[in-house]
């Protein structure tokens, strides 16, 4: 069986160098996802409705359109988790929002969340990381952390070239390597090739600091393995500072520029451009995460910090995500399927939630986006919460993920009046 996706009534948008065009009514794809997708997908359209009308009425609304990848698609589409069809509708609508997702077995797609980026050129994946009041956390002041992560979406081990141990390409290599290049390694190792270029290092970069400069945020810090990877790593560094020093020269300062000239003190106005090794950033995060407000990584690195920063303030059920490029947007949950609770209205919705919050703050619909976080953080603070919340806390009230969604929607109207 196949189908046609067909575009509701509404606004295409227009993405003009990473910025969206105001619209009143625009189409908006969305992916309902595999497992839990289809609980959390239909509340959180309703909620992000709701929200809406709080805000504008009837002046403005959403005309969804959906859009099939995962399961559903390959039930619709032949067996096609990916079908072409719905990749020419992002490109045509520019911005979609979808569930998470797993990748079929017995497929070529290694993954479907990779693939979508990699497809799109959605060469950022921007992971804002703060503290809602109410929500458990193993920290004792996690309101401390409010970071964005920007990595690096299409290089690193996301282009990684391996040869396995044993076979004819792993040892052509090996000899390649040994006799041309000098190099020296244990026999039989699994051998991979990390690629980081110039190119996808600076736009990366360069997204993070025009985000700083738009937001008032403070400082851009470099996360690396540079003392090790000098090539690769070292590399992602120095043409983080290029950017910086080329094309922001009047808007941003280093960190040594900062100790050297100004006694310390950045001048007002002025964006600073630090750096820090990967492994030192996880402890700082830990003890002094004031320090820090944007951080710039390569793909592994930011995979890392992204997941360990989300459990200092409640877990990846509630961390939001996008993956943007100079084209188009995707936002989505930021955590698996998990089929084992399926079907159950049972789990979570914060985190495709939030990321609809920031879909909003994308698009230019800023009191959007603004009301859903301050409903959402209201009703976490009055203990209505799913389990996975209910468990960590006392006195909470336990609730379906329709009943949470039922009380944000409660709380809207107040938090929009406020």
């Amino acid at each position: 069986m196949t189908t046609t996706i067909k575009l509701p009534e509404g606004e295409c948008l227009v993405m003009r160098d990473g910025k969206v065009e105001p619209a009143t009514q625009p189409i908006i794809g969305f992916v309902e996802g595999d497992g839990i997708g289809p609980d959390i997908t239909k509340v959180c359209l309703g909620v992000w409705d709701a929200a809406v009308r709080s805000v504008y009425g009837d002046k403005r609304r959403v005309a969804w359109c959906e859009l099939f990848m995962g399961e559903k698609a390959a039930s619709l589409f032949g067996g096609n988790p990916f079908p072409d069809e719905t990749l020419a509708a992002i490109r045509k609508l520019k911005v979609a929002i979808k569930g998470p997702l797993g990748t079929p077995v017995g497929t070529g797609i290694r993954s479907l969340n990779v693939a979508l980026r990699q497809k799109l050129d959605l060469y950022a994946c921007i992971r804002p990381v703060r503290y809602y009041q109410g929500v458990p956390s193993p920290m004792k002041q996690p309101e401390k952390l409010d970071i964005v992560i920007f990595r690096e979406n299409t290089e690193d081990v996301y282009a990684g070239i391996e040869y396995a141990s044993g076979t004819p390409e792993n040892r052509r290599l090996a000899d390649f390597l040994r006799q041309e290049m000098q190099a020296s390694f244990f026999e039989d190792a699994g051998l991979g090739i990390k690629p980081i270029s110039p190119f996808a290092s600076k736009r990366l970069v360069r997204k993070a600091i025009r985000y700083a400069l738009e937001h008032g945020r403070k400082s851009v810090t470099l996360v690396h393995k540079g003392n090790i990877m000098k090539f690769t790593e070292g590399a992602f560094r120095t043409w983080g500072y290029e950017v910086a020093r080329d094309e922001f020269a009047q808007e941003t300062i280093t960190e040594e520029q900062v100790n050297k000239e100004c006694g310390g003190q950045p001048p007002a106005g002025k964006v600073v451009i630090n750096d820090r090794i990967a492994d030192i950033m996880f402890q700082l995060l830990l003890l002094r995460p004031e320090e820090f407000d944007v951080l710039a990584t390569p793909n592994l690195n930011g995979d890392y910090l992204s997941d360990a920063t989300a459990a200092q303030v409640g877990g990846v059920g509630i961390a939001p995500g996008a993956n943007v490029g100079d084209e188009a947007a995707v936002f989505e949950a930021t955590h698996g399927t998990a089929p084992k609770y399926a079907g159950q209205d049972k789990v979570n919705p914060g985190s495709l939630l939030l990321s609809g919050a920031d879909m909003f703050e994308f698009i230019g619909w800023h009191p959007v986006s603004a009301v859903l976080r301050a409903a959402y953080e209201k009703t976490v603070r009055d203990g209505i919460v799913t389990y996975d919340f209910a468990r960590q806390m006392t006195g909470a009230t336990e609730v379906a993920t329709s009943a949470f969604g039922q009380a944000v929607i409660e709380r809207l109207s107040a938090v929009a009046q406020s």
